[in-house]
């Protein structure tokens, strides 16, 4: 780390920007703990479940509690460029943005342990394209930022993280578990931890648009490489869509009646609506993209 040859909050303060936004709702909104949770009647409901069901109830939260592990490990480099460039208010939300990915770790754990009967062998539910999401493009695209911080690498690392992994795979996947279960009134323990997570990482996803936003309004260029970028991981995360279904072929019906077309769908247009808002920003100034993030939170 450089010499500091001053402090930016004893001059000018903070300035009232879209992360600093964002991190006033995570102090009121995403102080939860996983360890509160009543999960007192989710045992009756999974003892109530067919077979299948209870098999999609546990490759879905093995693939989120590998996810919100990998995730809550790779943050750290992004932080750590972003502290770097003295941009405080940004690195005062990340700060809630790691406590909340390792409190959803924790969500998933306590589940599996306490209901799913401590299950062992989860691995087997980690797809070929989730494990190259997850276990290789992921801690690569952050873990770049240690060497080179630059632009281009963070818009590299922002692109996989927020839009993919989070943007695509973990809200689709957060949104249609929980309607699920809100729909048939089941597990309200792990139901009401999924809401929480869904509002935390609907946080996270707007600061990951909006640090891309700032880098394309910045240096329209990178707008080449975010897409690039998009276009390279988004047909890995839909592969993974496909395999994650594979499992349930021979079934008469799927699990809660999830279908692969439904899922696919539903990612795809979160992602066509981020990238189009994103690609606005060539050529536009960073008050303006400030300013339409600012508004977002009125």
């Amino acid at each position: 780390m450089a010499v500091r040859d001053g402090f930016l909050t004893t001059g000018a303060g903070l300035r009232d920007c879209f992360p600093l936004r964002l991190y006033d709702k995570a102090k009121r909104l995403g102080v939860w703990d996983p360890s509160a949770l009543d999960l007192s009647r989710d045992p009756e409901d999974w003892a109530r479940m067919t077979e299948p069901e209870r098999q999609g109830i546990l490759q879905i939260s093995t693939l989120f509690l590998a996810g919100e592990e990998a995730v809550t490990l790779d943050l750290l480099p992004l932080v750590l460029a972003i502290a770097r460039e003295g941009r405080i208010e940004e690195e005062l939300f990340l700060t809630s943005f790691l406590w909340e990915e390792g409190k959803h770790l924790q969500l998933f754990r306590r589940w599996l342990d306490e209901v799913g009967g401590r299950p062992e062998g989860l691995d087997h539910w980690v797809t070929p394209s989730y494990r190259q999401l997850f276990a290789e493009e992921l801690p690569a695209a952050m873990g770049a930022l240690l060497a080179d911080p630059s632009p281009a690498t963070q818009a590299r690392a922002a692109v996989t993280y927020n839009m993919i992994v989070e943007g695509v795979l973990a809200e689709t996947g957060y949104s249609v578990y929980h309607n699920a279960l809100e729909e048939r009134d089941l597990l309200p323990g792990l139901r009401a931890g999924i809401a929480h997570v869904k509002r935390d990482e609907s946080r996270h996803i707007a600061y990951g648009v909006y640090l891309l936003s700032r880098l394309v309004a910045a240096d329209p260029g990178l707008w080449e490489v975010v897409e690039a970028r998009m276009h390279e991981l988004l047909p890995l995360a839909l592969a993974f869509v496909e395999e994650s279904f594979e499992g349930f072929e021979e079934l008469d019906e799927l699990p809660f009646g999830i279908g692969q077309e439904v899922v696919a769908e539903w990612a795809t247009a979160n992602f066509s609506k981020r990238f189009a808002r994103i690609e606005r920003a060539r050529g536009r100034s960073l008050a303006e993209i400030e300013a339409e993030a600012l508004a977002s939170e009125e």
